[in-house]
């Protein structure tokens, strides 16, 4: 995460985020990685369902075509304004809405 997105990131440390995905009870599996893309993983595990944000194109989602030739299906979900981690930090040291 530091990799990508800079020497702020993550807020959480991977266990934290781990523990947040895995208590959702449509998660079957969390995995963590240091790979800067998870297509190994997609391509071993070959998950029935892959989802990212609606702030990409499904042709933008690394692994879809794993996915998708297994029968798979790539979901893409809307992203919540003012919801994403950097909104977040943003509020939390001092910035607007």
């Amino acid at each position: 995460m530091r990799r990508l997105k800079g020497a702020d990131r993550p807020v959480q440390d991977e266990r934290a985020r781990g523990e947040v995905l895995a208590a959702l009870e449509a998660v079957d599996l969390v995995v963590i990685f240091e790979d800067d893309t998870p297509i190994d993983l997609i391509t071993r595990i070959k998950p029935s369902v892959l989802v990212k944000g609606g702030d990409y194109t499904r042709e933008q989602v690394v692994g879809h075509e794993v996915v998708e030739a297994a029968g798979g299906t790539v979901v893409l979900v809307d992203i919540l304004q003012g919801f994403s981690t950097t909104a977040l930090v943003h509020r939390a040291r001092g910035g607007a809405k």
